[in-house]
């Protein structure tokens, strides 16, 4: 059975291309050498393009069968001889650049049944309201009122509820969930997202527990990319709101009334509880925790597997559960780390 390739290149460039098209400079090597792929520091070989942006993988760059690679000033002198060196002021950024070059595919998204227009056993609202250039694949759902954008790919069994609008040139993954949101352009939606159920809201007594109504919606902003699996539940009285830019992993939840600023970046398995705020530029580490009602600020940062049950001014950086400033955290595990081992020692002279 023959190994399938997924992504093909679309064309190949020489050394001097994409040092023009990175704009850095070629530093050592052959300028015309011919890209035809890209490849890790340790598998690439003759015709393909590397990277490097952590020391840690030093060796693997000395030892490195490339035919470029892309680096940072302080690191070309110590490349592997007949490896043509490309200087760029962040290689992880250009080296994203170069595929996006070679393999426009990978980031042009398409359904798994690969059609155009709207295919037969789709179910679409006569009421619903769909651009030209609108694709819809087998086993969608699309409600009543619904609008969608041109451009927009709404994948197999996804479902898209009554009254919703999504933008142009979105992505709507398999059996994605949409209900009472509003969706800008160029919006990502990867399989199995939940968009718009209901909060976790209830009034709690001891006669029982009683169901708030949860009447607001979800308003995604453009060029907003949600990994699989997660979940974005609408407002009680208000909006939750994703802002422009933003990226989220797979498998994070956002409660009602949540507010995420612009190009903010949510880890997977994080968590924000209901009516927090979240400023422009904060990032999440993966399994952050962040309790309800709180201001994480602009430009914050919260390491992973993190609590955070108070508001972060912004642009610090807090780690630890519960959270604290992060010199301080720090602080504190090396002394118990030191406590520990000098418990250990107490223990082996008894």
């Amino acid at each position: 059975m023959p190994d399938p390739v997924f992504f093909r290149p679309a064309r190949t460039f020489t050394v001097a291309e994409i040092a023009a098209l990175v704009k850095g400079r070629v530093a050592a090597g052959d300028p015309e050498a011919v890209i035809t792929g890209v490849a890790p520091l340790s598998e690439a070989g003759e015709g393909q393009l590397t990277f490097l942006d952590n020391p840690r993988y030093l060796a693997d760059f000395r030892a490195t069968r490339a035919t470029a690679c892309i680096c940072g000033t302080k690191y070309a002198a110590q490349a592997p001889e007949g490896v043509a060196m490309i200087v760029a002021a962040s290689p992880y950024r250009a080296s994203a650049m170069v595929v996006q070059a070679l393999f426009p595919d990978a980031t042009r998204l398409t359904g798994a049944f690969g059609n155009s227009g709207i295919h037969p056993a789709a179910v679409v609202h006569p009421d619903a309201r769909l651009e030209d250039g609108v694709c819809v694949e087998p086993g969608a759902v699309i409600g009543p009122r619904a609008e969608i954008g041109s451009g927009t790919v709404i994948c197999a069994n996804a479902v898209i509820g009554h009254d919703v609008r999504i933008g142009r040139d979105g992505y709507v993954g398999a059996g994605a969930t949409v209900m009472f949101a509003l969706v800008g352009n160029r919006v990502i939606i990867h399989p199995g997202v939940r968009i718009g159920q209901d909060g976790f809201g209830f009034a709690m007594g001891p006669s029982g527990h009683m169901k708030v109504p949860q009447i607001g919606r979800v308003a995604i902003q453009d060029d907003v990319e949600i990994g699989a699996n997660t979940t974005i539940d609408r407002g009680a009285n208000r909006d939750t709101i994703i802002g422009e830019g933003t990226k989220i992993d797979n498998g994070v939840q956002i409660g009602h009334n949540v507010v995420v600023g612009r190009h903010c970046v949510i880890v997977s398995q994080s968590g924000i509880s209901g009516s927090s705020t979240l400023g422009d530029f904060v990032a999440l580490g993966g399994q952050a925790g962040i309790s309800g009602h709180l201001r994480i600020g602009t430009g914050a940062q919260v390491a992973g597997n993190s609590g955070v049950a108070s508001d972060i001014p912004a642009g610090e950086k807090w780690g630890g559960s519960p959270a604290m400033p992060l010199r301080q955290w720090m602080k504190g595990v090396r002394t118990l780390r030191k406590l520990a081992a000098k418990a250990v020692g107490d223990g082996d002279s008894d």
